[in-house]
């Protein structure tokens, strides 16, 4: 099948989140068993919680904070793609997500200098995860993937088009470990299928596992 009848999926990420990380692998699957081109973007924990830092827990609050670990990460992707193109974004999202959380390395600038060369990608990137050099871009790209769902979730949301010419548009699925093969094509069809449903918002339970790494 050609990659034109294909159907986009846009994906917006914070490579900081283990949850996130587990549906974009989840969504490489998919493009696997269902006609779907993944398209990568770039959204902010640090910039979804930076009005409400005192309401969260202190040492997630630390990490959101200006300097905190979760402004580099975001900062050097945008950088990359500013730079290099929209195609390099997946690339070193995989990278860094690998290292993050399959390694167990965490966020640490030894952990993104070694996904920028696990990419090919230049090594002075790393000098934007402590300047605001792309932040315009950076928000407007996390602008355009939380204003499709609103303000009270997190990383990833989704967006397909819907039959109405509009965008159908949610926040996860959460779900571990990445389910592979025919899991992974039943999990897409019935996440689309609740998901297109006008008025339809939430199905929720209460997590009793920790995310599983491949």
């Amino acid at each position: 099948m050609s990659e034109t009848a294909k159907t986009p999926a846009d994906f917006w990420f914070d490579p900081l989140c283990p949850w996130a990380w587990l549906t974009s692998r989840w969504m490489l699957e998919v493009e696997k068993v269902r006609p779907v081109q993944v398209r990568w973007h770039v959204m902010s924990l640090a910039v979804l919680n930076e009005n409400r830092l005192e309401e969260l827990p202190a040492d997630y609050a630390e990490n959101m904070r200006p300097g905190g670990k979760a402004w580099g990460p975001v900062r050097v992707v945008t950088a990359a793609q500013q730079r290099y193109g929209d195609e390099v974004v997946g690339r070193l999202y995989t990278a860094l997500g690998t290292r993050f959380h399959n390694a167990g390395e965490g966020v640490t600038r030894e952990s993104l200098a070694a996904a920028l060369a696990d990419a090919g990608l230049p090594a002075d990137l790393i000098e934007y995860a402590d300047k605001d050099t792309y932040d315009a871009e950076l928000r407007a790209s996390h602008k355009a993937g939380i204003d499709l769902v609103g303000q009270e979730v997190g990383t990833p949301v989704i967006a397909v088009p819907g039959a109405d010419g509009g965008q159908i548009a949610f926040f996860g699925p959460v779900v571990t470990p990445a389910p592979k093969g025919e899991e992974a094509a039943k999990l897409w069809d019935g996440t689309l299928l609740v998901a297109s449903i006008p008025g339809f918002f939430e199905i929720k339970r209460t997590r009793t596992a920790a995310p599983q790494f491949d």
